[in-house]
């Protein structure tokens, strides 16, 4: 029996071991089927080169429990050790023999896992004691015993062992129990090993029996060794994929379709990659891409692996040129995986324009669904909006589907401002918008329906990209002004009248939460409403963006603001500013006329100290009779606006089309109505 020290370059090398090295304890386990897997793959390499010519018999690796004597143990038929290797292998920690290897056999290989050399050691994060028990495939070979606890010293003798191969015992401890229960091994080894390319058993296969499942004889295989992505796509059937997509999802409905990824040059990378349905923002979930590297799982963290926009899409991708670090944990991010990246990123834009260009209706169809990945898209990665401008849509609210620049061609006639920028009008909700769009048709405008989940930002994003095109909510103004291709009209009011009116107006708009109006007018057609209420497209974005700011911003903070247009040429409202005009004149003119003559009276004095460069002389006593005075005119006109119920009325309309009347509001207003209908 030989004893000695592993070579470390630390006393303190296993406490590093076995609570750092590793983010998550079970990860131990698939380092060490790996590294059986390893050892299986290299023996079938070298039984295909002749440098191996015995009888490969079963080669497979198995995953095996002893819970009365606390050890879980992982065997193989591979290529074995010896004590020399041994020594080498074992004893050195981070000399990776899969490393060496590799550069011998680095054009023919199978696939070899191991490229770290330390992923043996993970087994002391969850033993008191590992022994390995090897017999190396060498003829003349010596089985080998090797025993350690978790401390630099370790014992090896020669033992007897019939059969070629490995078996690692973990001698489990008292904090890891866990891992000598059946169902969390194989919870393990089909999240970590289930497409591994050799077969691993774990436990047994089971019937029902008796009323209850029972253990068969016959071993359970826990893998599949050839999963879809290795195969070539023209061996598959669109069947193979669903099914596939189900084994992955389990309880998704179909994807959309799929994009099966196959290159060997400048770098390895395989994989299928799901566009799946996305209803609503719950269903928007990162991390349902699985990265595995030669099979075996790594991650779902593929951030910097593929596109941020493409972490919304499920699936798989398996490549051996992705760094990871020795815990095969996380991904640093280099240039190769950058080169990958780009790599997934083009191949999904030519996917995405190969579908438009060969079948546009259908690529119309799935529109809805899949405009989610391709706004992120091109937010988000500036090549992809390079190649998805081509075949990025828009939707209009009759539900017809224009390219970017087929819309610009059909509203620029009509939807050019006076500053020659097109217009592009939209709706986020046809329903609560309707009477907004409505009108907008009428003037022979096109609407378009922006109210996906990222619209709000795409909206901006073609700003900037799209010379002289703006986007103006439906909403944002009356029609007539939507489009701006003039100076604006005048409202045909006197000042006394629009001083009167807006006081009128202002004095009767109830009390709407987190809301503030501002009163105007506009010479309308007689037909249009009698008041509309809009919302300042500049105003409102900077408070929908502040909102998805951390605190809220300075703008989320602010109440809404919306405008309250009074159509001067309506019927109705033309009686109530001739009503308001001949009840209030003799009464509101004398107080204007005062007001008026202190104003002049303080401004001439202001002048005459300002071009004498003299003090400014005490205006207060006027400046407080014009303040007085104001509120005098504004309460004679507010009690007499409070005796009219039409004016209520048609600001209650404005508010019910635009969905600002509630509560207390809602009921007087329906009780106004039921009293005008006598």
């Amino acid at each position: 029996m030989a004893t000695g020290k592993i070579g470390v370059t630390t006393e303190n090398i296993f406490p590093v071991i076995k609570k750092f090295l590793y983010s998550d304890h079970e990860i131990f386990l698939r380092e060490l089927v790996s590294n059986a897997i390893d050892a299986t793959q290299k023996l079938k390499t070298l039984s295909s080169f002749g440098e191996f010519k015995g009888e490969l018999g079963e080669m497979n690796v198995k995953v095996s429990i002893d819970k009365e004597a606390g050890t879980l143990t992982i065997s193989d038929h591979g290529i074995g050790m010896d004590a020399e290797d041994i020594n080498k292998y074992i004893n050195q920690i981070a000399f990776s023999g899969a490393e060496e290897f590799l550069q011998k056999y680095k054009d023919t290989a199978n696939s070899i896992i191991g490229h770290f050399g330390l992923g043996f050691y993970s087994a002391f994060m969850v033993s008191k004691k590992v022994v390995i028990k090897s017999l190396s495939y060498k003829e003349g070979a010596k089985a080998v015993e090797w025993v350690c606890d978790g401390s630099p010293e370790y014992e090896m003798r020669e033992i007897e062992k019939n059969d070629r191969g490995t078996d690692v015992i973990l001698y489990i401890d008292d904090d890891n129990k866990e891992f000598l229960e059946q169902l969390r091994i194989d919870t393990l080894l089909k999240k970590y090993c289930r497409f591994l390319p050799v077969p691993v058993l774990s436990g047994k296969e089971q019937e029902w029996k008796d009323g209850k499942y029972v253990d068969t004889d016959k071993d359970k295989v826990i893998n599949a060794s050839e999963p879809l992505w290795t195969k070539k796509p023209a061996e598959l059937t669109d069947n193979d994929y669903l099914e596939f997509y189900h084994e992955l999802m389990p309880g998704m409905e179909d994807p959309m379709f799929w994009i099966h990824l196959n290159v060997d040059y400048p770098f390895t990378l395989t994989g299928i990659l799901y566009f799946p349905k996305i209803r609503t923002n719950f269903d928007v979930q990162k991390n349902r891409i699985q990265l595995y590297c030669n099979q075996v799982y790594v991650t779902d963290q593929v951030e910097g692996v593929v596109p941020e926009f493409m972490t919304l899409m499920q699936g798989v991708i398996d490549s051996p040129d992705i760094p990871l670090n020795v815990s095969r944990s996380y991904l640093q991010a280099d240039q190769q995986v950058k080169k990958i990246s780009a790599y997934i990123s083009k191949k999904v834009a030519e996917k995405l324009d190969k579908m438009f260009k060969e079948d546009r209706k259908a690529f119309e169809e799935k529109w809805d669904d899949i405009k989610v990945f391709i706004e992120y898209g091109m937010l988000t990665d500036e090549k992809f909006y390079e190649s998805a401008k081509k075949f990025f849509l828009l939707k209009d609210v009759s539900g017809t589907y224009y390219t970017l620049q087929e819309y610009k061609t059909l509203v620029e006639a009509e939807q050019t401002d006076k500053d020659n920028n097109v217009i592009y009008l939209y709706a986020t909700d046809k329903s609560t918008q309707f009477p907004y769009i409505k009108a907008a048709e009428e003037k022979g405008y096109n609407v378009l329906l922006m109210d996906g989940q990222l619209d709000n930002h795409i909206i901006g994003f073609l700003e900037q990209k799209l010379e002289k095109i703006r986007f103006v909510r439906v909403d944002a103004d009356i029609p007539d002004r939507l489009i701006v291709k003039s100076d604006s009209m005048d409202a045909g009011l006197t000042p006394l009248q629009t001083d009167v009116m807006s006081t009128v107006i202002r004095s009767q708009i109830p009390q709407v939460e987190k809301a503030q109006f501002i009163v105007s007018f506009a010479a309308l057609k007689p037909t249009d409403a009698p008041a509309t209420i809009t919302q300042n497209e500049f105003m409102r974005r900077m408070k929908e963006m502040s909102e998805h700011q951390p605190g809220g911003g300075f703008y989320a903070q602010m109440p809404d603001s919306y405008e309250i247009i009074v159509n001067t040429k309506q019927p109705i409202v033309e009686k109530i500013i001739e009503l308001a005009s001949s009840s209030l004149q003799d009464r509101v003119a004398p107080i204007r006329a005062e007001i008026e003559t202190l104003n002049n009276e303080i401004s001439a004095a202001q002048k005459e100290a300002e071009e004498k460069k003299t003090p400014a002389p005490d205006l207060s006593d006027k400046q407080h009779k014009v303040a007085d005075l104001r509120s005098e005119e504004e309460k004679i006109v507010s009690e007499y606006a409070k005796e009219q119920p039409k004016v209520r009325q048609i600001i209650d309309l404005a508010l019910l089309q635009s969905h600002l009347l509630h509560g207390e509001n809602l009921n007087d207003f329906i009780k106004r109505s039921i009293d005008m209908l006598d």
